[in-house]
């Protein structure tokens, strides 16, 4: 009979193997279980077998905290018995042997360990032995987290410290978390957070330490709530002080103006509160101008140049700062345009100029073209005799010598519209021809040199 057992329990495992199935008769869905206190907890199992083809014998236990277990339920396939201490609290539930814990306690957190036989009824000396344990933790949900700053005023910067709390009314094992403008904080040279992270050190604060502050609190039985925001506000400054003006041609530290110029200045600061400034001429044994963050000088009031300091003083902190500049009263004439060009920006009278240039070259290009026909010239020089246009042009001036003598002017009647150079005496290109032929006759029968007269 125990060859028999035996042999089927290892047909029994070949089997599961084969079909890849998990050898387990029982699984438990969630090994941790949180539950809310006050509330009801299922202790879910799921068997993989039918009640009616097994034999089942079995306990449910719980061991708490300070390791004391207790035996909950006793239980086969026709009666379960359950501890006289848990009655109406437990609810034994078949055939998936499950356990239903009413109203949780802090006391009924710990493990549940579940011990089960199993003998089926088809495979005789078949015994199985399965046991499962889930663990059970009992919280309270998180009430809105309450933040609190100490000091509650504004800090100044690098000599003070700053200590936020964050509880909340109800909740166990409470986690929680810091934002400063939505941006989780986390551990740096000037913070220090506590061991549940309640409290939050900071030291000492900073300008980059100014914002809108959370607490964020949660548990495993609940999601994360946040707190109202609480501002810190960080007195700080003044940085980076800087004068400007928008007139002017400005080179590092000097501006030039053109005489007879009305010039504004700003001056600028990183500051917190906003500071007061003070305008003070070098120039005039550091006189006092004006104050505020604005300066107005009238150019034919000073001399060629002189210069300027703006002082910027943050009552909160006790700190100031000073920019210095040299302000030149020149003609910025050249410069200016010089300066336009550099930077890529062209001048309204060149634009009008190159504008009217181009007008007036169209224009001309047209009455050209409605003046002058070049293929009509091109087609009569084309069709002239070949022995014109072989004909070598001499322009009556290949021997200076030729130029010396008596010239006879001829009038040529009906001529005269054809000696005109224009580009419509070209259309007609015979009629000049004969008068250019005429001319060269009476030019031909000037007298000769005096050097050949001498000669003879």
């Amino acid at each position: 009979m125990e060859a028999r057992g035996r042999t089927a329990l290892c047909v029994c495992s070949i089997l599961f193997t084969l079909t890849d199935v998990s050898p387990d008769f029982i699984h438990v869905p969630f090994s941790i279980h949180h539950g809310i206190e006050g509330e009801s907890a299922l202790l879910a199992i799921e068997t993989r077998f039918r009640l009616d083809d097994v034999d089942i014998q079995g306990t449910w236990s719980h061991t708490g905290p300070n390791g004391t277990t207790t035996t909950l339920v006793t239980f086969n396939n026709d009666i379960n018995i359950t501890d006289m201490a848990y009655r109406g609290r437990l609810l034994f539930r078949k055939p998936n042997v499950s356990l239903l814990i009413h109203e949780l306690h802090h006391a009924d957190e710990g493990d549940y360990h579940l011990k089960l036989n199993i003998a089926f009824h088809n495979k005789k000396g078949l015994f199985i032995k399965e046991e499962r344990t889930v663990h059970v933790t009992v919280d309270v949900p998180v009430s809105t987290p309450v933040v609190e700053k100490s000091p509650s005023y504004a800090v100044v910067e690098d000599q003070a410290n700053v200590t936020w709390t964050c509880s909340v009314e109800r909740g166990t094992r409470v986690v929680f978390r810091w934002l400063r403008d939505n941006v989780a904080l986390d551990l740096r040279d000037r913070y220090r957070f506590s061991r549940d992270n309640s409290t939050l050190f900071i030291a000492p604060v900073r300008k980059e330490d100014k914002g809108s502050y959370r607490c964020v609190a949660g548990n495993a039985v609940s999601e994360g709530r946040a707190s109202r925001a609480v501002e810190l506000n960080v007195y700080y400054g003044p940085y980076n002080l800087e004068v400007n003006s928008g007139q002017g041609l400005r080179t590092g530290e000097v501006f030039t103006i053109n005489p007879g110029e009305l010039v504004f200045f700003e001056c600028q600061a990183d500051s917190n509160p906003p500071n007061s400034y003070v305008w003070i001429s070098k120039s005039r044994n550091a006189t006092v101008i004006t104050q505020g963050p604005r300066l107005e000088v009238r150019s034919y009031k000073l001399a060629q140049a002189e210069e300027y300091l703006c002082r910027a003083f943050n009552n909160a902190t006790q700190k100031q700062n000073e920019a210095q500049f040299t302000l030149v009263v020149a003609s910025l004439g050249t410069g200016k345009e010089k300066h336009s060009q550099d930077g890529g920006y062209l001048s309204p009278v060149a634009a009008i100029t190159v504008s009217s240039l181009f007008v007036i070259g169209c224009m001309l290009l047209f009455f050209l073209r409605r003046t002058c026909h070049p293929k009509r010239v091109l087609m009569s020089i084309y069709n002239r005799p070949l022995t014109e246009q072989k004909r070598p042009h001499r322009s009556g001036h290949e021997d200076a010598t030729e130029d010396f003598g008596i010239y006879e002017f001829v009038s040529i009647p009906g001529k005269m519209e054809s000696a005109q150079a224009s580009c419509r005496s070209l259309a007609r290109l015979e009629s000049v021809q004969d008068m250019h032929t005429t001319i060269y006759d009476v030019i031909g029968r000037v007298p000769e040199t005096p050097s050949q007269s001498l000669l003879n």
